[in-house]
């Protein structure tokens, strides 16, 4: 498979849920799955995840599922073909389900007239259309003016950039699609519009009450976030930059420097980021990107993020298989011609419950550099070393050995890391000479290579990371 740090995260979609094109994308370069629950329907869902574990299963592969929640995203009804509106019309939104027109259309969203206020935005279709709200009756309509016109079409997202929506951040639909994800053994759970950490701590109690193990990828897409970013990141399993909801949410020349002071936020407290929205938008339609879709993708391994997203280019694209390799080529190459040291010197903080875990790895990502070492080898149950190493941005590999399947697979989406299921936990000794053997047979390393293994002794008893060991193999 292809040999990356920065991993690469797959929408699939008509384009590309079916088992042949998924294991050609994942020869290319993919690591994450995403299913988008916006669209489609549970059996479909559960046919495109039972997919992904069977490649997994048939190639000893660890491709993790990111299960990704719809949230509260308002949305116009259907819309007659052909509607057009123009700067300065009056456009009617209605609680009363209707045939959409230039003059009325029908919002999905039930307390929309209750929310927004005189003198608000509106923008439809990722911002294509803006509207100003000129009255509201508090209940079931809003008439708004045409400020940028343009086609009107069938359920397009609708934001609110000035308005506090009453939705919560889990909806009846959200919480019906994460028990379907939760059964099929999504790894990650994306949650959209996050608004607060509170919705993030909403969405891991559920979790928890169902007697799972997934993470949470917090999406970064509403004003709100991007002021509490600091309390979300604490409580987060990883953080995505949702750029397209974003772009319309927050002024569009805001979102490059937004962008980069999350990804170094995230990267400072070891939580994995990712880069989403029109990286390589055009690749929907053409066999190569633009030089502007190159760039955004280099830019994105150079600031630090562990993982960039393709959307529509994989779901709907004429070359879903294509847009990978040309993605990973664009990866590979700038992690060999440049410095990927994104962060400064950034050692444990003391007294906390696992400093000498972190402690420990932090020395070892060091000293691994320091000695050039072949590889970074750590045995972890709960896949906490290998977040922590790999945000240290170690230049050696990172080899991750766990007897814990799910976990593999999760560590798919962390930058650097690779995984290998390891179940045979006899002696510390023993167990480090079976590290040694599998990673020559692999070819990772070879006799006389130096590498540093870390681990908790006594190792039977699964305890925190207490032991770091230098090896010439």
């Amino acid at each position: 498979m292809i040999n990356k740090k920065a991993k690469i995260v797959a929408t699939l979609g008509p384009a590309s849920a079916n088992e042949e094109t998924m294991y050609n994308m994942v020869c290319e370069g993919v690591n994450v799955f995403r299913i988008n629950f916006s669209h489609g329907d549970h059996e479909t869902h559960r046919q495109t995840m039972r997919i992904v574990k069977k490649i997994n299963a048939d190639y000893n592969l660890n491709i993790a599922i990111l299960a990704d929640l719809q949230g509260p995203k308002l949305r116009v009804g259907v819309v007659r073909e052909g509607a057009v509106v123009k700067p300065g019309d009056l456009l009617e939104f209605t609680n009363e389900e209707c045939e959409g027109t230039e003059k009325k259309v029908y919002m999905t969203y039930p307390h929309f007239a209750r929310d927004v206020m005189e003198g608000e935005r509106i923008l439809l279709d990722d911002g294509k259309l803006i509207m100003e709200v000129k009255n509201t009756n508090h209940t079931d309509t809003v008439i708004a003016e045409v400020i940028q016109g343009g086609p009107l079409k069938s359920k397009k997202g609708v934001n609110l950039p000035n308005t506090k929506i009453s939705l919560p951040c889990l909806t009846e639909k959200d919480i019906a699609d994460l028990a379907v994800a939760l059964e099929e053994g999504a790894e990650w759970i994306g949650l959209s519009f996050v608004r607060s950490a509170k919705d993030v701590i909403e969405l891991k109690d559920l979790i928890k009450k169902s007697g799972k193990l997934a993470h949470v990828v917090s999406k970064i897409e509403k004003p709100e976030a991007v002021r509490d970013i600091e309390a979300i990141l604490d409580v987060t399993d990883a953080v995505m930059v949702a750029r397209g909801d974003l772009g319309v949410e927050i002024p569009m020349q805001s979102v490059p420097l937004v962008q980069k002071m999350i990804v170094r936020k995230a990267h400072e407290k070891a939580i994995p980021s990712i880069i989403a929205t029109q990286m390589m938008e055009t690749m929907i339609d053409s066999m190569s990107p633009t030089r502007a879709e190159v760039n955004d993708v280099a830019n994105s391994v150079l600031d630090g993020a562990d993982a960039m997203m393709l959307s529509g280019e994989t779901s709907v694209g004429k070359y879903p298989v294509e847009v990978i390799k040309a993605m990973a080529k664009i990866i590979i190459h700038t992690e060999e011609t440049s410095d990927l040291t994104v962060s400064k010197d950034n050692p444990p903080e003391g007294n906390t419950s696992r400093n000498i875990t972190d402690s420990i790895c932090y020395n070892a990502a060091k000293v691994a550099d320091q000695i050039n070492a072949k590889a970074l080898l750590t045995l972890t149950f709960s896949g906490y070393t290998a977040f922590k190493i790999s945000a240290h941005r170690p230049h050696t590999n990172i080899l991750v050995f766990t007897a814990n399947r799910s976990i593999l697979n999760t560590l798919s989406l962390i930058w650097g890391v690779k995984g290998f299921f390891y179940d045979s936990l006899v002696s510390t000794d023993d167990t480090f000479s079976d590290l040694s053997k599998i990673i020559k047979e692999e070819k990772i390393a070879k006799a006389g290579d130096l590498v540093i293994k870390i681990a908790s002794m006594p190792i039977t008893e699964k305890g925190m990371t207490n032991t770091l060991k230098i090896e010439q193999l």
